[in-house]
């Protein structure tokens, strides 16, 4: 009997974005909390169980968090000149590409069992974060020209809980129009009319300026500044302030997503070098008072990341012309990630 060829079924837009952030940076860890020969920290990226460290070496690896010999938790284990070992039976695993090169059991070394390694990932330190990809990036991780042309000092804040996915997060993180409903204690009283946004787009990235009007609240010691809004689709928040009297500053956040609907907020401030304002551990404080008015507000959002497949029904306005030009790129980052490293799937 002839088969009947089927046509591959179309990813949806929802399956199309988790892919895509399999192929993205994500933070999962702060750079200080990463100390050469330390204890190892625990992360998961997308439902994949992680551990990072630092070796003796001061190395920076992260890797698939489970022993291979039989599961236990490395990020109990202990750090060694150059490996990893597991608390359970003290096997060793190489920070450079995860092999085994010791099981004390053995009194014969090259008895070890030439297939028994870690899954090791990419690790770079960049921003006061350790960043990491599950799966070959689409991208290079985020690299600011802005923040490239002048000496910055950052401070990494200690990173937030949200039960919200990337874009939810990161489309707070930079909508205006909540400013004077959730903000009035931390950005004084603003105004609710929103004046016409200039975004542009290209790419990933998407960028706005928009003057901060100090008012009377938190912001206001340091005064009037020019805010400089850099999205980079997916994970990229930030805003560069740049004050007449005192020179720029920067909030910027990275959600990194635990799994689909859930983040660790990971997030810092810097100063430029000759800045003469506020302390930069008071600038972190500020900004810190900003996220926790926004928690409880965000946490409760239905549904819990952005209706990608339109599963309901939402409205726009003018003021979402960010939120929008986020969106678009982000869809198009996942469209590219299908072409780049899925397009045979198709013709299978």
């Amino acid at each position: 009997m002839a088969t009947t060829a089927t046509s591959p079924r179309t990813k949806t837009n929802r399956e199309l974005i988790e892919q895509a952030m399999r192929h993205t940076w994500f933070p999962v860890a702060r750079s200080v909390d990463v100390v050469a020969g330390g204890t190892p920290e625990s992360a998961t990226l997308l439902g994949v169980p992680l551990v990072v460290y630092r070796d003796g070496t001061g190395r920076i690896a992260v890797a698939s968090r489970r022993c291979p010999h039989r599961g236990a938790d490395l990020s109990i284990g202990q750090v060694h000149e150059s490996s990893i070992g597991c608390p359970y039976h003290g096997w060793q695993f190489s920070s450079g590409d995860g092999l085994c090169v010791r099981v004390p059991s053995l009194e014969d070394q090259s008895k070890i069992p030439p297939k028994a390694r870690l899954k090791t990932y990419p690790a770079e330190e960049r921003y006061g974060m350790v960043w990491t990809v599950l799966e070959e990036p689409i991208e290079p991780l985020y690299d600011l020209e802005e923040w490239n042309a002048e000496e910055f000092v950052w401070l990494a804040a200690t990173p937030l809980d949200s039960p919200v996915g990337v874009a939810v997060s990161i489309e707070n993180f930079r909508d205006v129009a909540h400013f004077p409903f959730v903000h009035q204690v931390s950005m004084g009283p603003t105004p609710e009319v929103v004046e016409p946004l200039e975004v542009t787009r290209e790419g990933s990235h998407i960028w706005m300026y928009r003057p901060l009007n100090a008012s009377t609240g938190e912001w206001a010691n340091d005064g009037d500044a020019m805010m400089k809004y850099h999205c980079v689709a997916p994970g990229l928040a930030s805003i560069t302030m740049d004050y007449e009297r005192y020179g720029r500053r920067v909030v910027a956040g990275f959600p990194s997503p635990i799994a689909y609907d859930h983040v660790k907020i990971f997030w810092g401030v810097a100063n430029a070098v000759d800045y003469s304002g506020a302390s930069i551990e008071e600038n972190l404080r500020i900004e810190e008072m900003v996220y926790l008015e926004d928690l409880p507000i965000v946490a409760n959002l239905s549904p819990r990341e952005v209706p990608w497949d339109a599963e309901v029904e939402e409205f726009s306005v003018p003021a979402d012309l960010f939120t929008l030009n986020y969106r678009r790129s982000f869809l198009e980052l996942a469209r590219k990630v299908e072409a780049t490293f899925y397009a045979g799937d198709a013709a299978q």
